[in-house]
């Protein structure tokens, strides 16, 4: 079973969305794990916006990257710029993938269009990943 790291800022928004469906689309192909730089707590608005599309997220914990220093990933997927910066070094043979998604927790205006920002951002998460399962964990 292949090991993957999606690895963000503040493990609060974009890589627990990344978790979870890679988690949906890998089924007993993977092991999903999430983490920070830093930890922020798992945002409600990315349960709220997973639950709508089937996914439940509610029992995720907001890791930081150094509570997995010891486990030997297969892939690490950094979700933001900030935390392929900042990532540190694993002596591991992990293959690395980024894409900087937008961060929607930022999402500025009415209820409603902060509600369609993490709804963007979401579905652009979900098809990268069932493109990374698809072609990396099949």
């Amino acid at each position: 079973m292949k090991k993957v790291l999606v690895l963000c800022t503040g493990n609060s928004c974009r890589s627990q969305i990344a978790h979870g469906y890679l988690q949906h689309f890998a089924g007993d192909k993977a092991e999903v794990f999430s983490a920070g730089v830093e930890t922020h707590g798992v945002n409600p608005k990315a349960i709220a916006t997973m639950k709508a599309d089937g996914i439940d997220i509610s029992t995720h914990t907001s890791n930081n990257i150094l509570e997995y220093q010891n486990v030997d990933f297969d892939f690490v997927i950094t979700v933001c710029d900030n935390a392929k910066e900042r990532c540190p070094f694993f002596p591991s043979k992990a293959v690395k993938f980024h894409y900087n998604f937008p961060d929607p927790a930022k999402a500025t205006g009415t209820e409603d269009e902060i509600n369609h920002a993490f709804s963007e951002v979401r579905d652009m998460i979900k098809k990268y990943c069932l493109d990374f399962t698809t072609t990396n964990l099949s």
